[in-house]
């Protein structure tokens, strides 16, 4: 089972939005280094929605061989087409990624049936570790928890990134979970609250910029180190918030132009970080110790 700080890695791009591969190789040593314990290539972080199917699975395949084994690497391949979703994981396992992280689709709305379906769908015609992935604030689709337990059943379908931020909702799920199938949090600012509840990490936007820091407070709350986890949570709270004062990725990806990782490209529609925000972020980044 993958757990611990697993970073939502942002996808690196030159001024003209083209994606800049030695910053990528840069980032992937920078988290290695520092203790990340899995890397998510080209999830919605990493700005999947913008890129193209072939640079999507590049990207992919450009981590995992610069990774070279040395921890496990979980592409992102959702899509609200299924079709699609199916073809960009098998493109995933046929690069050498260790699993699979799949966003619900966003904009058709599917029943809860139809989500079933969908993953099981994938499941079948992918044999790779797939997570599944709820983040109703941005896809407008909500995957409820027993849909998340009915496809718990399925051999390859290990775990779920739950993104809402319910904590309730976490609690029921890792109760109600079989073994062997990880509930992690996709949300950092009550994430050590649902690793310290018997969830087995965090998929964090956060770790992108404190990759030290994220394994740090995941370590802790898998130990149970309850008052030492909440302790390092707290110093980290500046960058939970701030790093979305606008739509992700656009603070982080510009906190990292800021520490040098990379330069302050960003595909549009998205766009660079407002100027009212930056001392903001710059704040948050000295407030907790990262620069």
């Amino acid at each position: 089972m993958i757990c611990g700080s697993m970073v939502a890695l942002v996808t690196p791009m030159t001024l003209n939005g083209d994606i800049d591969w030695e910053a990528l190789k840069r980032l992937v040593e920078f988290h290695i280094e520092k203790g990340t314990a899995s890397i998510v290539a080209v999830g919605t972080t990493g700005e999947s929605a913008t890129l193209s199917c072939e640079e999507h699975t590049e990207a992919i395949a450009f981590v995992v061989d610069q990774v070279n084994g040395r921890i496990p690497v979980i592409a992102g391949t959702g899509a609200n087409s299924t079709r699609e979703a199916i073809e960009l994981t098998q493109a995933a396992k046929n690069v050498g990624a260790d699993a699979s992280l799949l966003v619900t689709p966003y904009y058709n709305k599917p029943t809860q049936e139809g989500l079933y379906q969908h993953y099981c769908a994938i499941a079948d015609a992918v044999d790779i570790p797939q997570i599944l992935y709820n983040v109703p604030g941005r896809t407008a689709c909500d995957m409820l928890p027993e849909t998340v337990l009915r496809l718990a059943s399925v051999s390859n379908i290990v775990g779920v990134k739950e993104a809402t931020g319910n904590l309730e909702r976490a609690r029921a799920l890792i109760e109600a979970a079989p073994e062997g199938f990880a509930v992690y949090s996709g949300d950092d600012a009550t994430a050590i609250e649902l690793i310290l509840m018997g969830g087995q990490g965090n998929i964090s936007v956060t770790a992108n910029v404190a990759p030290a820091e994220m394994a740090e407070l995941c370590r802790l709350g898998l130990a149970g180190e309850a008052e030492a986890a909440r302790a390092l949570q707290q110093r980290l709270m500046p960058l939970h918030t701030s790093l979305f004062v606008e739509a992700n990725p656009i603070p982080v990806k510009w906190a990292l132009a800021e520490m040098g990782l990379m330069q302050h490209g960003i595909r549009l529609p998205l766009t660079p970080l407002s100027p009212q925000y930056h001392d903001v972020v710059r704040q948050a980044l000295k407030d907790s110790g990262i620069a």
